[in-house]
């Protein structure tokens, strides 16, 4: 079944998209560099897998903390303002890694970190739903996932460059966010539209009516965290330099980046539930085929098919949220969406992490890849109570 285009329809606000896509590029790159430098970084130190996970879960706890504020802050502060001291928070934070060496000044780092890039990934969602019609919402959702796996791809490359030993990519980072805040400045004074102000109580609400569309970034956020944390750990157990390690990330968002403006085609043109089931299902084989291949290259390979399914499931439940929902519910829905990526992501970080101590190396993707499938089961059964609603209803 084909999606059905709304009589509604409006010229696209190509300034908001813009800086929208700037912006959340910038957030991609902060967190593509600093889960797997992070990680590396602990791992040499001699701190245990356990403890490194509970850094990433600092970071989806400042997540989490952001969703139950951005209603307040988005009825005090301008979207287009927030999302630029957001940006400067980020650049903040970063800064922070780049001068101090404590484990715990880290942790709170990364909680701030966390509280920043949260606020730019829910204003700039409802923002670009916003500015863009139903009939480019798929393809306009995949340019939006684009610059995101771009940002992924970029920043690990950091790694290989500028080593592991001193703060100097977290230092670079730091400017690089730094001066997309200032572009994003620019843009916005150009944009026709403005992300909705987030009514009182409007997520829990939004979390009630689409349990569907949480379950897709649960999904996705179980996945793209064990990738980017768990992984590289995975790769230096097993042997592999932590050069193969870091580039591991870039080969995970490169093709996911490359992948989402044809998802999006996709999600335009044929079922948008139905690319999300397909997505799910391809990116939690990939997880668990990972182990029982013995090249680097055949790695890598089923590396990128799962990043750019797994990405794909955001894409879906991003261009569903646009499709059903508008006003202030899209700010509520983006909320909804981080809260449960930062539920599912400390989930992924810890849970993988800690699996990999217990058992062994091998039992983490196997573990993820499991949840996956588990969480595309939960999708199918919603998909088929949906379809038996509307038979009884028309029958």
């Amino acid at each position: 079944m084909t999606h059905a285009v709304p009589a509604d329809d409006f010229a696209p606000d190509v300034a908001a998209i813009a800086a929208v896509i700037v912006g959340v590029t910038a957030f991609a790159v902060a967190q593509g560099l600093t889960y797997p430098l992070i990680s590396l970084v602990l791992e040499h130190r001699g701190v245990s897998q356990s403890l490194i996970g509970f850094n990433a879960g600092c970071f989806a706890g400042g997540l989490a903390t952001a969703t139950f504020a951005v209603g307040w802050l988005s009825r005090l502060v301008r979207g287009d303002r927030l999302i630029v001291a957001g940006l400067i928070g980020c650049a903040l934070s970063l800064s922070l890694f780049a001068t101090f060496d404590s484990f715990w000044v880290w942790c709170l780092a990364r909680f701030s970190l966390g509280v920043c890039v949260s606020i730019i990934f829910m204003l700039s969602e409802a923002w670009l739903n916003t500015a863009c019609p139903d009939r480019l919402r798929g393809r306009m959702s995949g340019l939006y996932g684009a610059g995101m796996c771009g940002g992924f791809a970029a920043g690990p490359l950091a790694i290989p460059l500028f080593g592991t030993e001193n703060g100097f990519a977290f230092a670079l980072l730091a400017v690089y966010v730094a001066c997309v805040a200032f572009l994003t400045v620019i843009l916005s004074r150009r944009a026709r539209t403005q992300p909705e102000q987030a009514a009182s109580g409007a997520l829990f609400k939004f979390a009630k009516s689409a349990p569907m569309l949480i379950v897709m970034v649960a999904a996705f956020a179980f996945a793209d965290i064990a990738a980017i944390s768990a992984m590289p750990v995975y790769f230096v157990r097993l042997g592999y330099s932590e050069a193969f390690a870091a580039i591991s990330v870039s080969v995970l968002a490169l093709p996911t980046a490359l992948a989402q403006p044809l998802v999006g085609w996709f999600l335009d043109k044929t079922s948008r539930s139905g690319v999300a089931v397909c997505s799910g299902c391809l990116a939690g084989l990939s997880f668990i085929a990972i182990p029982f291949l013995q090249s680097q290259a055949a790695i890598l390979i089923a590396f990128g098919i799962m990043g750019a399914a797994s990405f794909s499931l955001y894409t879906c439940a991003l261009t569903l949220l646009g499709e059903r929902y508008n006003g202030d519910t899209l700010v509520a829905g983006s909320a909804a969406f981080a809260l449960a990526y930062a539920v599912s992501s400390a989930a992924g970080s810890s849970t993988v992490g800690a699996v990999m101590d217990i058992y062994s190396p091998a039992a983490g993707p196997i573990a993820a890849g499991s949840v996956v499938l588990t969480l595309t089961a939960v999708i199918v059964a919603a998909l088929l109570r949906q379809r038996l609603r509307r038979a009884e209803i028309t029958s």
